[in-house]
């Protein structure tokens, strides 16, 4: 496999005499199926021979992490004739990687055992709830779970059973977080969430009956509240600053006006694919990323026009039939943790005063920007794909003198 990434025979020759050349050359080929380049594979297979030597590997056997770990600090503080010139990419991090790769492929990487607690079972169900009876989209069950494991391994040093946990249990939590430097926003939201949690335990018998009522959110001073989404001027000067030299920046200004114009979540426009847009007709649908459905929306000009240019200049060729895909090898379609990345990164980088700064935080822009416009909450909650108005008025609260307006909505107009 070797000869298929280099011409060179000394490099060659030094790959046959090192150990488990077979398990290398079968690694190596798979790297190539899966579409990394030769330039990668050839780095890889050079960190594989050094992973060998240092860890003194003659056959394959299982290794732990904390063992890989030390022996990349051994590579990474080695000075001796094998370390040539002043080879950048000998990081103590890319030997780790390509040696967890690698042993991973053939089952040997023994990775630490995960953190168990006396509520990993009620945790687990709660997850379960969240994301089969009440069809949160895959975002927000993750922001609930992980809110609701932090407080429960916190709560475990205390007690292992939630039949004993009080109201008191949770004021000291919180307390403890603002102790911590927590803001007032962010308490006041893992209140909402330890609400939903033992509202579930409440109903499966877990805990004291009313503890849910009881946990009180800390009231926010009025007049500082920020607005969850930057304001529209924000919005458009986001817009503008890409400067769409780059295949990545043709990718972003894509998914900032799909986020922007239309009010998509991160999850939608991670499903986006080819046969969803029909140009002819000049529309496209959305699967709803919350109690499913499809809903088709008029492709707005530079909506249009931005994903028709990252397509021809900016998409890699490759199998995926996504609409956005991932800007380096191996090319899969963009998951919405990626997409959270190329948007929030910006907008802190211009410095935009926002409560979020990723992708849902362009959502609330929109809705905001439509109830300036006029239209009525119900509009907002159809266009948006909410089941009633009742989520919209998140938006509406950080408008107030916009509630009364009620007119026809242009999406020309919204630019």
């Amino acid at each position: 496999m070797i000869e298929t990434v280099t011409v060179l025979p000394s490099i060659r020759l030094r790959h046959r005499r090192a150990p488990l050349l077979k398990e290398r050359d079968q690694y190596l080929a798979h790297m190539l199926q899966k579409g990394y380049s030769a330039d990668r594979v050839r780095g890889d297979a050079a960190f594989l021979i050094h992973i060998i030597r240092v860890m003194k590997l003659t056959t394959m056997r299982n290794v732990e992490l904390k063992e890989i770990i030390r022996a990349g600090k051994r590579w990474a503080d080695y000075r001796g004739p094998l370390r040539k010139g002043g080879q950048l990419q000998t990081t103590p991090e890319n030997f780790v990687r390509v040696a967890k790769a690698w042993l991973s492929y053939f089952g040997c990487l023994v990775l630490p055992p995960a953190p168990t607690g006396p509520f990993d079972r009620q945790i687990l169900e709660f997850k379960a709830f969240l994301m089969s009876e009440r069809g949160l989209s895959t975002r927000t069950v993750i922001h609930y779970f992980d809110r609701t494991t932090l407080f429960l391994r916190w709560l475990s040093e205390r007690h292992d059973s939630l039949s004993i946990v009080s109201v008191s249990d949770v004021d000291d939590f919180i307390l403890s977080k603002r102790r911590a430097g927590w803001s007032i926003f962010t308490l006041a939201t893992h209140c909402t969430v330890l609400r939903a949690f033992f509202r579930f335990a409440e109903g499966r018998g877990w805990c004291q009956p009313g503890l849910p009522q009881g946990i009180l959110s800390p009231r926010l001073p009025k007049g500082t509240e920020l607005p969850k989404g930057p304001s529209w001027v924000d919005v458009r000067r986001l817009i503008r600053s890409i400067n769409k030299k780059t295949p990545e920046d043709l990718r972003a200004q894509a998914m900032v006006l799909l986020y922007s114009i239309y009010g998509l979540r991160s999850s939608e426009v991670a499903r986006l694919r080819f046969d969803d847009f029909d140009w002819k007709n000049e529309t496209f649908i959305v699967r709803r990323a919350k109690h499913g459905g499809v809903q088709q929306y008029p492709i707005q000009y530079e909506v249009g026009e931005a994903i028709l240019e990252y397509l021809r200049k900016g998409r890699p060729h490759c199998a995926s039939r996504h609409v956005f895909v991932t800007a380096h090898l191996p090319y899969r379609s963009l998951g919405p943790g990626g997409m959270w990345g190329i948007v929030g990164r910006r907008v802190k980088r211009m410095g935009i005063q926002s409560d979020q700064s990723g992708p849902h935080s362009l959502r609330h822009a929109c809705a905001t920007r439509l109830l300036q416009k006029g239209s009525s909450l119900q509009e907002i909650a159809s266009f948006l794909g909410h089941r009633n108005t009742k989520c919209v008025g998140v938006y509406a609260k950080y408008d107030k003198r916009s509630l009364h307006k009620v007119a026809s909505f242009s999406l020309a107009g919204i630019l």
